[in-house]
């Protein structure tokens, strides 16, 4: 049997202590880094670019949703370290489908920056929805255009680095409650299947815009305000064995079903929250005190799961870093989470220590009825 001196078991003992510090300190890193902020420039009163990057960095925002190759806003992100979700904006979908365009887009606004600029997804197309009269006309050129993204970033050796996506929105979902029940609209299941499959063959996410507000807002009957901000105090709603103590869970598990409904490729899936917020003014059930609760509660409660994949930090991205002035109607001006003038609006945690959601866990059930 083998036998230690009281210096080996004094180093044995540091070494653990070392690799147990180290390995806390990363779940701190992972949980913290779980929650970017969504950079919209539709205000004429925003700070310059240099300056939104910094107020990222002195808050410790390390993830950014940027919704469209800015030139000044890459150039501010070089050395940042900041991971950043680039926008392939619809406008430019149509070009973007043709495979030269898209070397030649990727050239400019990916590799011109890379790797000094760190980019973590591109999302090709923000809410296009072959059945949306505002953007069915582009529905046809998101596939061609991820794959033609994909492809150029193929060809620099990025494609593990960098993964292409797209960004849906709620309403492809045609039914969701119960959120193990969720499925897609019958008539975009032609138009997701392709997509779904070429992400599941890129080992890529779906991207996901998820709003408690606008279910709340648009059926406050049957959606309470606790459980759209994550105040309720027990379980709202069971599906089997799961409960339900907040919409953004059900929303989130609703869309996973769907995508297992489509199919092994969709079953594969993550999903990646990239847009969720809630605004202060301009509509039913706004308040500065309901968005404070909201970005609040979110934050600190992706760092967990959802019932369906309990105990996996869900990846957000808040909508959105300002209150934008130029946008509409009304609400669309009141989602920002600091004030044009760099003040926070609320007091959140973007990192430093790790915030557990420590709810009484599901011991109680509300009989309610919470369709999303």
């Amino acid at each position: 049997m083998a036998t230690f001196s009281s210096t080996s078991n004094s180093y044995l003992m540091a070494a653990i202590v070392l690799f147990v510090g180290l390995f806390m300190a990363n779940l701190d890193i992972t949980g913290a880094q779980s929650v970017g902020v969504c950079y919209g420039m539709l205000g004429n009163n925003l700070p310059s670019k240099p300056e939104v990057i910094a107020l990222y960095k002195s808050h410790n925002i390390k993830r950014m949703r940027l919704y469209d190759p800015n030139p000044e806003a890459l150039q501010a992100l070089r050395g940042s370290n900041i991971e950043v979700m680039l926008g392939v904006p619809n406008s430019e979908l149509q070009s973007i489908a043709n495979p030269s365009n898209a070397n030649e887009w990727v050239r400019r606004n990916v590799l011109s920056y890379w790797p000094s600029v760190r980019f973590r997804y591109i999302a090709v197309g923000n809410e296009v929805s072959p059945v949306s009269g505002g953007t069915a006309s582009l529905a046809k050129f998101i596939l061609p255009a991820i794959t033609n993204v994909y492809n150029a970033l193929r060809s620099a050796r990025l494609q593990d680095q960098i993964k292409v996506s797209t960004a849906i929105d709620m309403t492809l979902i045609g039914n969701s409650y119960p959120p193990s029940k969720g499925s897609f609209r019958g008539d975009v299941k032609s138009y997701l299947n392709p997509i779904i499959g070429h992400l599941q063959y890129a080992k890529a996410p779906l991207l996901a815009n998820i709003y408690t507000y606008f279910s709340y807002a648009g059926n406050p009957r049957d959606i309470s305000l606790p459980y759209a901000l994550f105040t309720s105090p027990s379980v709202v709603a069971w599906d089997g064995s799961r409960g339900y103590q907040n919409l953004f869970d059900a929303m989130l598990d609703a869309l996973y079903a769907a995508l297992e409904n489509l199919g092994s490729h969709g079953a594969a899936l993550e999903v990646v929250v990239s847009e969720s917020g809630w605004p202060s003014a301009g509509g039913f059930g706004t308040s500065l005190d309901n968005a404070r609760t909201y970005y609040t509660n979110i934050v600190r409660h992706v760092k967990g799961g959802t019932p369906k994949k309990p105990g996996r930090a869900i990846e957000t991205y808040l909508f959105a870093m300002f209150d934008e002035n130029q946008k509409q109607p009304e609400l669309e001006k009141h989602f920002g989470v600091f004030s044009p003038n760099k003040q926070p609006k609320y007091p959140l945690n973007f990192g430093g220590e790790r915030m557990w959601d420590v709810s009484d866990g599901y011991n109680h059930s509300v009989s309610l009825k919470s369709d999303i």
